[in-house]
């Protein structure tokens, strides 16, 4: 397939959030992952290069090395939906399991 092909089998998650961010993953055809930096997280103007199709604000905040054609992103909650129940933050598993 060649590189338009392929950006047409870019799929986007859901969104999901936490009490500061929203997040969502993106997932790259296996075929592009020659193209996924594995030195440094992508600026906007990287990933868009690749295809990649989303609002402003995301940031490229994590590299799973075990799947990199699995992009991570993330920006703060501006405003949560309605049905919004933020996962339970790191930072209060941290103080519960603490001491």
């Amino acid at each position: 397939m060649n590189r338009e092909e392929l950006q047409k089998h870019i799929y986007y998650s859901d969104k999901y959030y936490d009490d500061e961010y929203e997040y969502r993953h993106v997932v790259l055809p296996k075929e592009m992952t020659k193209l996924v930096p594995k030195t440094h997280l992508m600026s906007e103007a990287e990933w868009r290069g690749l295809g990649v199709q989303q609002s402003k604000g995301w940031v490229h905040y994590m590299i799973h090395e075990p799947e990199p054609h699995i992009l991570l992103f993330k920006r703060p909650i501006t405003t949560p939906p309605s049905n919004f129940a933020p996962m339970e933050s790191t930072k209060n598993k941290v103080m519960q399991n603490c001491c």
